[in-house]
């Protein structure tokens, strides 16, 4: 009986252990990523950019809306929503009330497909099928059908009424106040590639030479994205929708990104290069998840804080 069995059943503790922490605590679990990124005019005065993603809000994740709450205490001299608040279509309420203290900054956005639509049950072997197919999202798969439509346009609203600059598909300015009087940033954005929302053709053009920093942001950082933006000279690109590939091996990383960018790379600081050009690029593991998969591992959930300071 124990040679037969013991090792079976060990493994299943060991298995229903990683389960019970990565639902019951990592998934909670919310960080603070800190990065420096060298890509201001020299002479320009460090800025603080708070970068939030894939919050994926469900009714009642009163923990994470504190946690969003809070992040306000860190005084960021403009704030980066990169998409994906809702996951559930009775979350807008919550979302905007965890928020709502950020939105009290300087602030600029773009939507990702769960903003749009409400998530579906799938199997999450699907991701691993669709990263061997090179598969991801509607860039090789069928239009979905019968899903739910999310109240995008009361999130919008707010944001746009807090004096965010919704940068669908265009190209929006921010002038700081306050300690960062006299900055004024162009940001340049696309609508989510993962469901092919994204022209670039109605943006490119590069960065704005009468702005004293250019950066662009995306949702989902697609390869078409990241080769058009780093081509026409952005220094960084700032994007999400990875999750950090949510549920990552420990000492080893991500098994899937959910979009055609590579896995050492899923989320934090690094590069992408393009027609000779490179860029800094930085992806947010986020803090939500899908409702239907709420959980995390060896991947906690996350805002990022980039300190922005002068290039050589």
């Amino acid at each position: 009986m124990r040679a037969r069995y013991g090792v079976p059943l060990s493994i299943a503790a060991v298995g229903a252990a990683g389960l019970a922490y990565a639902a019951g605590i990592e998934v909670r679990s919310f960080r603070l990523r800190r990065v420096t990124v060298p890509v201001l005019p020299p002479g320009m005065r460090p800025l603080r950019v708070l970068q939030v993603s894939d919050i994926h809000m469900v009714s009642g994740q009163r923990k994470k809306q504190r946690w969003l709450q809070s992040l306000a205490g860190l005084r960021p001299d403009f704030v980066v929503n990169t998409g994906d608040n809702l996951s559930d279509p009775d979350g807008v309420p919550e979302t905007l009330d965890a928020l709502g203290p950020l939105m009290e900054f300087p602030g600029a956005y773009v939507f990702g497909s769960n903003d749009y639509y409400g998530p579906k049950l799938r199997n999450p072997g699907r991701y691993l099928i669709e990263k061997v197919q090179k598969r991801h999202g509607l860039n090789g798969n069928p239009p979905a059908v019968g899903v739910i439509h999310n109240p995008w346009e009361d999130l919008r609203d707010a944001f746009d009424t807090a004096g965010w600059v919704n940068l669908t598909n265009t190209r929006g300015r921010l002038k700081l106040d306050g300690s960062a009087g006299g900055f004024e940033i162009a940001l340049t954005g696309l609508d989510d590639p993962h469901i092919k929302r994204d022209r670039y053709a109605h943006v490119a053009g590069g960065p704005e030479p009468d702005a004293d920093l250019s950066l662009a942001v995306v949702h989902a950082p697609y390869l078409r994205c990241l080769d058009a933006f780093t081509a026409d000279g952005y220094p960084l690109v700032l994007a999400g929708h990875t999750h950090g590939g949510q549920l990552c091996v420990p000492f080893y990383g991500a098994l899937v990104t959910n979009c055609d960018i590579d896995t050492d790379r899923v989320k934090g600081l690094s590069t992408h290069t393009a027609d000779g050009h490179t860029s800094f690029l930085h992806v947010s593991a986020g803090c939500g998840t899908n409702r239907y998969t709420p959980v995390r591992f060896a991947c906690p959930p996350e805002a990022t804080l980039l300190t922005l300071t002068p290039r050589d």
